[in-house]
């Protein structure tokens, strides 16, 4: 079994960079591996839907730039393929003076990375889009929506096989062995040969590129993220989409409200360290991989310095009161009675051996691979964009 390509992971990441594969050379050979029973179960299939703006990330960093175009193939790729959204907007609300210079950094940001119609509001002009918000002062970002991505991952699926790529799904990788310049991959007890692999493995994907190269100096940290729901009968209190003014020292948006476009209102998630890469309760817990977690120098070192956010976050998780009292903040309505348990996501977050959390997209070449090491929010967004410039990487091998 003979392929140009393998790509390893069925998040919506693979799947585009699978399809641009296929789209810019047809004749190449491609085939995805994924270990799951389905396609986008795990980040892509367990986070909020939003299509982001870009406002938030660092002029000229590998999220901004894959944001902003990704931003608009999602909102052309959903028309083309009648998939719905719904770009409602959002406001990012500040609730207290010291959150004023944060604020005025996002808006300087959202203006350099190339985004229109971003406005001022005063706090009364906030009320005019959402009565039920309080705040000082806001951004309104237009540009901001609201999608299904594993609706989407399933779509760009459909189109990579229909182009005559193939897609093995309960194969999980376990050996990738150089050979001849390329590699012997190893998945389900099966074996693959291949002239360029793409590790596109999210919450694994410092595990896949370890097969080959054990010392790639970032660790894979799972969050978890929880949501509630608003009940039916206080959805009114949220037109579009919330948030606060994030922490500017943690890569985390902090609790939020968020309209869904299956209906709804999901608030949260929170972010609390997760014992397991899949842990999406507080029961689940994997050992090895909690030791790999714990054992790593530089989650150490974030554990150090942010270990009070960490508590708040914990406490907030086991304390529906205190879920309660973040969102009060930004909409003071919301009751602990109004908020139904929901599901939860968990994010693979890249930490480096130093302590830093890494804030942008990380993809790093080999003789043989290209690893996308670090991929978390706005990669769903950014995905058609990220599968574009991973694919011209990889065609520069042929």
């Amino acid at each position: 079994m003979r392929y140009d390509c393998i790509v390893i992971g069925g998040g919506i990441v693979g799947l585009s960079t699978a399809l641009k594969l296929k789209e810019k050379s047809p004749d190449l050979k491609v085939l995805l591996l994924e270990k799951e029973s389905q396609l986008a179960k795990h980040q892509t299939g367990n986070n909020s839907g939003v299509i982001h703006s870009g406002i938030y990330y660092k002029p000229g960093s590998l999220k901004a730039i894959n944001c902003i175009k990704g931003y608009s193939m999602m909102v052309d790729f959903a028309k083309a393929n009648n998939i719905p959204f719904d770009l409602c907007g959002k406001v990012i609300v500040a609730t207290r003076e010291e959150q004023l210079s944060m604020l005025e950094m996002l808006y300087k940001r959202g203006e350099d990375n190339g985004l229109k119609g971003i406005s001022w509001l005063s706090s009364g002009e906030l009320r005019e889009i959402e009565p039920h918000c309080a705040g000082i002062k806001a951004i309104k970002v237009p540009q901001t929506g609201i999608i299904d991505y594993t609706q989407v991952s399933l779509k760009i699926a459909e189109l990579f096989e229909k182009s005559g790529g193939e897609i093995l799904l309960n194969h999980a990788v376990t050996a990738i062995i150089p050979l001849n310049g390329g590699a012997i991959i190893t998945a389900s007890g099966k074996d693959f040969e291949t002239k360029l692999v793409i590790n596109c493995a999210g919450l694994f994907s410092d595990k896949i590129a370890a097969l080959n190269e054990p010392k790639i100096g970032v660790r894979i940290i799972p969050f978890r993220g929880e949501y509630y729901m608003l009940k039916e009968e206080k959805q009114y209190l949220v037109r579009g989409l919330i948030y606060p003014v994030p922490d500017p020292d943690f890569p985390f948006l902090g609790v939020h409200f968020t309209r869904t476009i299956g209906g709804g209102v999901e608030a949260g998630p929170n972010a609390v360290f997760a014992f397991s890469r899949e842990g999406y309760t507080f029961g689940k817990i994997n050992l090895r991989e909690l030791w790999g977690s714990l054992s790593w120098p530089g989650f150490r070192k974030i554990a150090k310095k942010y270990w009070r956010t960490g508590v708040g976050e914990y406490y907030r998780s086991f304390s529906k009161q205190a879920f309660t009292k973040a969102l009060k903040e930004l909409v003071p309505e919301v009751e602990e009675d109004d908020l139904v348990p929901a599901g939860a996501g968990v994010r693979a977050q890249a930490c480096d051996k130093k302590g830093g959390l890494i804030d942008d997209f990380l993809f790093l070449e080999k003789d043989f691979i290209i690893n996308i090491l670090n991929a978390p929010s706005p990669a769903a967004t950014s995905a058609l964009a990220i599968g574009d410039t991973v694919s011209d990487m990889a065609l520069k091998r042929f």
